[in-house]
């Protein structure tokens, strides 16, 4: 059984498997995921930013941080990475879908994005929500795009001046999706009693840790 859950001080001793593990993916897929320190992951865990998945005999099974860029005005759920003999059982779904409702929960307003050369990931996304866009879409803080320095087709990027790269760009928009609900259009906004409900749902699934069997 998997149990997936919000990281906390408890899971820091998985925090170099973590690094090793995406250092390790990243070399054999030819494609870069930002190079993180141990301590920047455990960080992420102690301010509760970041979704854990254990098998029942404690072995970690995958990982994924948030990250904020403009002042909380943007937010990509990074560093995805599932243990080698846990991939294809749904790891990746379980914990993309929980690492977005934190997301939406702790910035109910902010614009969600990835960028991802993996088709899995892009189904993922897409039925949470997420659409593909152009890079202009996404943010424009230098700090960001400074992560993607150790992919090996950052010269692409570079050459093609920040605009497009071999990674698809996908955007989950809030503000869009609001304003797709037909009772958004009668009232501008949601009912604050449902708003409420929406967001006490959201904590509950959060805090309910996530299990199931592979």
């Amino acid at each position: 059984m998997i149990v997936v859950q919000i990281a906390n001080k408890a899971h820091v001793k998985y925090a170099t498997q973590i690094c090793e593990e995406m250092q390790a993916s990243a070399k054999v897929r030819g494609t870069g995921i930002a190079r993180r320190s141990e301590d920047y992951i455990e960080q992420k865990m102690l301010e509760g930013k970041a979704v854990i998945a254990l098998s029942d005999d404690g072995q970690w099974a995958g990982f994924c941080y948030i990250e904020t860029w403009q002042n909380g005005a943007y937010v990509a759920n990074s560093g995805l990475i599932v243990s080698p003999e846990f991939r294809m059982h749904g790891v990746a779904a379980a914990i993309k879908k929980q690492i977005f409702q934190l997301s939406r929960t702790k910035y109910p307003d902010a614009k969600i994005f990835g960028l991802t050369t993996g088709l899995a990931v892009m189904k993922i996304n897409s039925a949470l929500g997420y659409v593909p866009v152009t890079y202009s879409e996404l943010t424009h803080d230098e700090v960001f795009w400074s992560g993607c320095k150790s992919c090996v087709n950052y010269e692409i990027l570079c050459s093609k001046q920040f605009r497009n790269c071999l990674c698809t760009a996908m955007l989950y928009d809030p503000a869009e999706h609001k304003a797709k609900n037909p009772e958004n259009e009668k009232t501008g906004s949601i009912p604050a009693v449902k708003k409420k409900q929406m967001v006490s749902r959201i904590k509950s699934s959060l805090f309910k840790k996530t299990k199931f069997f592979i």
